[in-house]
């Protein structure tokens, strides 16, 4: 192959990412697009900085050094970083490299002044911008300075910034390299920046301006301030002017300077209105040729827009596309802040999630969305909509309210009906009858033992036609009108006592400890069976310290060669066949499973041993069981005083009665919903490895990064598009460090919702109160449960709680979580432990400090930082 080490922006565009870059590719593609000017100029390509690293060999040995560094150890990744560079700039240019670009100084002309840019292969891409983390230089004169520059962007590639990026994201420093461009320097009036989507609000239909005087490296850099505008449909909607004060301007020797600007053009407009629109639309139209909003940067000379650069904006949340096409304004509401998982999916756990749901969803960004645009075009549906929210999530309500009061977003249906919830209406009532909750459990048990025994004999394509039948089986289980009822039943008593009691006693959230100790309660006797475990495991010091020690998901056979190893393996052997379908975001079939990797649920057995006395589970559920059953006596000697007190206390008793049979039952469905899942899933690596054996695949694991339906075709078809695998690998990588809103709408806009109160101390962190109590102690943020470290007394602060966190409530003594709503299920878990917890606390893990002390007011939804 002939090496280039130089090719013309007009002879590149956006294919050629990996020849001059991400900078370059776009710089080339925008010199087609009609209408768009940009500076001439020239990329230095990857095969000149591949040829400069074949002559530094020592840089390997760095490479492979950065490699094996933890993304948290700053100073040696500055250290190792900076002595790369110093390596790249020191090595002379090839005579083959410096004559190529010397030859293309000469011909758009050698005496000119440039900018030397920097364009690295893994930057600005749809999935990672890497924005501002490599170099540029403006202003640049002189072939010798150039030749210097060009080596000094090489070096950038090797910033610590740029390092610690790429190991957090997972990209290898071996597979990216870079390119430089070299274009001619413009001196522009005005200078600045174009965002074709709104960055604060991520609507896609507005479109956000910012300008200042002179270069717009002064504004990029945060150096000065600029006026800003927002665009929507031609009109300006929103202008600030700002105050500028500074402004960077070119030497005529090279390079910059800062100069103050005259006090008379301090508040002076940069652009006329006239200009902000048609800018605008210079962007909207390069925003249509990429496909993707844009962030552009731009120069105003004579009148003229200079476009000089133009990326994919990463921080966009996507934007569900509706299965109408009709174009229409919708509204959507996130499944993920409903099943306390909001992180990202891989495409084939959000597709078994669509098909066993029982509402559509749309996938945007990983994550899954429910179109309730027709239940809030119509009245009466809307208001149960609202009234479901505001009981669960006054966030998600206050989200909906908003767009409900910009009038004309969602247009107005005829009413379908009298008010009531969003699936359907209410179901019947049903007697407080316990032997319902037992049948419909046992009615469940019976349908996963059949399952699991009809499964066995399938594969090959003759398994997912077994799985799409099993599936209508999953969802009419879901559906069980006696299931809803029970639900129901226990949620709205749940309701009843609480609005009664307060009204009646001025009792606030009564049925937080009158459901103390509730039966069938599937998440919170998981719980407390791992102290069962911790038990058997505490007589046993050997045991003990090699559980201190284990690292490999092997460990339970080793487990059993030791004195008292064989009991604490069947102890935990015994909770994993109970329990071991669950995990961390368990929604997502994809995840790996306590039974898969056993060595997650290690920590939290170890705590329990530590912080515990032998018999902690009985006396837990004995001390909830008392106290509700002295708070039932309580509340009803203090109704009976009343005025018509013993008909008060005879509904009191009532739907205490009735909240105690069917509360626990609230977290059987889901817990019936993931034992499903694992059996699904087993079955699907079965068929994996199967795949893998036959060389269709590279490993297992890759079918996670195939929805439902492409792996059913890959099974049929024994092929498989492995490059479709790596894109959907580096989109999901993506995908975390975007936060899904609770409310998105079509035109891209993410609403957060707020609580709008002004009962609450100054600088107390707002949220839902969902189990009363206060707690005071140290708070302990964990974001990843098998890194939990509990003492007792702490309280645990994360960003949000499954089923599955519920072990490590048994250790706390409160909870704070940034996502959660009044029956979501870590709210329920800790008010059947009796913990006092506030939900919904806006970046609760950012704001409160590991360590530090904090007041949790379960009762009134707020938390107190102390210090």
């Amino acid at each position: 192959m002939i090496e280039q080490y130089v090719l013309g922006l007009h002879e590149v565009d956006e294919r050629q990412v990996a020849i001059v870059g991400g900078k370059g590719a776009h710089l080339g593609a925008l010199t087609r697009i009609d209408g768009i000017r940009v500076p001439p100029g020239f990329c230095v390509t990857t095969d000149a900085f591949r040829r400069m690293m074949a002559e530094a060999p020592s840089i390997d040995d760095g490479l492979d050094q950065l490699s094996r560094l933890n993304p948290d150890d700053r100073e040696a990744i500055r250290a190792l970083s900076a002595e790369i560079r110093r390596t790249i700039e020191g090595t002379v240019l090839p005579d083959d490299v410096a004559a190529a670009i010397t030859r293309a100084l000469i011909q758009h002309g050698e005496r000119a002044a440039y900018a030397v840019r920097s364009s690295a292969t893994a930057e600005d891409l749809p999935t990672a911008s890497f924005a501002g983390q490599q170099d540029t230089y403006l202003n640049v004169m002189g072939t010798a300075a150039i030749l210097r520059h060009v080596s000094r962007c090489w070096a950038s590639l090797f910033t610590e910034r740029a390092v610690t990026y790429r190991q957090r994201n997972g990209i290898d420093h071996r597979t990216v390299h870079m390119a430089v461009v070299v274009q001619t320097m413009v001196f522009p009036q005005v200078a600045g920046v174009l965002f074709t989507a709104d960055p604060v609000t991520s609507n896609r239909k507005v479109a956000s301006v910012e300008a200042s005087f002179g270069l717009g490296e002064a504004l990029v850099s945060g150096l000065v301030n600029a006026d800003a505008y927002r665009v929507r449909d031609g009109e300006i909607v929103d202008r600030a002017i700002a105050t500028k004060r500074l402004a960077i301007h070119a030497l005529p020797a090279g390079g910059t300077t800062e100069q103050a600007i005259e006090s008379e053009r301090q508040q002076q407009p940069a652009l006329t209105d006239a200009q902000v629109v048609r800018l605008v639309q210079l962007g909207r139209r390069i925003e249509a040729h990429f496909g993707h909003p844009q962030d552009i940067e731009w120069c105003l000379v004579d009148d003229d827009f200079q476009i000089v650069q133009s990326r994919p904006i990463t921080t966009l949340f996507p934007v569900p596309v509706p299965e109408t096409g009709d174009g229409a304004n919708h509204v959507y509401l996130s499944v993920g802040h409903q099943q306390m998982m909001t992180d990202p999916m891989k495409p084939l756990g959000a597709s078994m999630w669509q098909l066993t749901a029982m509402a559509p969803m749309h996938e945007a960004g990983g994550r899954l969305f429910v179109d309730a645009t027709r239940i809030l075009a119509s009245p009466s549906s809307r208001a149960g909509l609202l009234e479901m929210a505001g009981r669960s999530d006054p966030l998600t309500r206050d989200a909906l309210e908003t767009v409900i009061e910009r009038g004309d977003f969602i247009p107005s249906l005829p009413d379908q009906g009298p008010p009531g919830p969003p699936a359907g209406g209410a179901p019947a009532p049903i007697e407080t009858d316990p032997a319902i909750v037992t049948d419909l459990i046992a009615r469940s048990q019976a349908s996963i033992a059949a399952l699991r025994r009809d499964i066995e004999t399938k594969s090959g394509p003759a398994l997912f036609d077994f799985l799409l039948a099993a599936f209508q089986e999953h969802k009419r289980l879901l559906g069980d009108p006696r299931s809803m009822q029970a639900i129901m039943a226990g949620m709205e008593a749940s309701w009843w006592l609480n609005e009664q009691l307060q009204a009646w006693l001025g009792e606030k959230n009564a049925a937080d400890t009158l459901t103390l100790s509730a039966h069938h309660n599937v998440t919170s006797e998981m719980g407390l069976a791992l102290l069962d475990v911790a038990d058997v495991i505490r007589p046993h010091p050997e045991v003990v310290a090699f559980l201190q020690e284990v690292e490999d998901e092997g460990f339970l056979d080793e487990l059993a060669k030791l004195p008292g190893g064989q009991e604490a393996r069947d102890a935990i052997q015994a909770f994993l066949d109970r329990y071991g379908m669950r995990c961390v975001g368990e929604i997502d079939i994809t995840r790996p499973r306590w039974s898969e990797r056993p060595t997650t649920l290690v920590p939290v057995i170890l705590d329990n041993v530590r912080n515990f006395e032998p018999g902690a589970r009985e006396r837990r559920f004995e001390q909830g069981r008392q106290a509700a059953e002295r708070k039932e006596q309580d509340v009803l000697e203090r109704l009976r005083a009343l005025p018509d007190g013993e008909r008060k206390a005879e509904e009191t008793k009532r739907m205490i009665d009735r909240v105690r049979t069917f509360i626990g039952y609230r977290e059987y469905p889901k817990y019936a919903i993931i034992s499903r899942y694992f059996v699904y899933k087993q079955a699907l690596l079965e068929e994996a490895e199967r795949l893998v054996q036959a060389n269709v695949l590279r490993e297992k694991e890759d079918i996670f990064y195939l929805t439902f339906q492409e792996l059913h075709d890959v099974v049929r078809t024994n092929q498989v598009d492995d490059q479709l695998i790596h894109r959907r690998k580096d989109a999901f990588r993506s995908y975390h460090a975007l936060t899904p809103p609770r409310v998105l709408t079509s035109e891209g806009e993410g609403i957060a919702g707020a609580y709008r109160r002004d009962d609450v101390p100054t600088g107390a962190l707002v949220g839902l109160p969902v189990s009363g109590g206060v707690v005071e102690g140290r708070a302990r943020v964990v974001l990843d449960m098998a890194e939990a470290d509990l003492e007792p007394g702490d309280i645990l602060v994360t960003a949000y709680t499954d089923p599955s966190w519920s072990p490590l409530f048994v250790a706390v003594e409160g909870l704070v979580t940034e996502v959660g709503g009044l029956m979501t299920h870590g709210a329920v878990v800790a008010r059947e432990y009796g913990l006092p917890a506030v939900v919904g606390v806006k970046d609760a893990t950012k704001l409160i400090r590991d360590g530090q002390r904090i007041r949790v007011h379960g009762t009134d939804g707020y938390v107190e930082i102390l210090l």
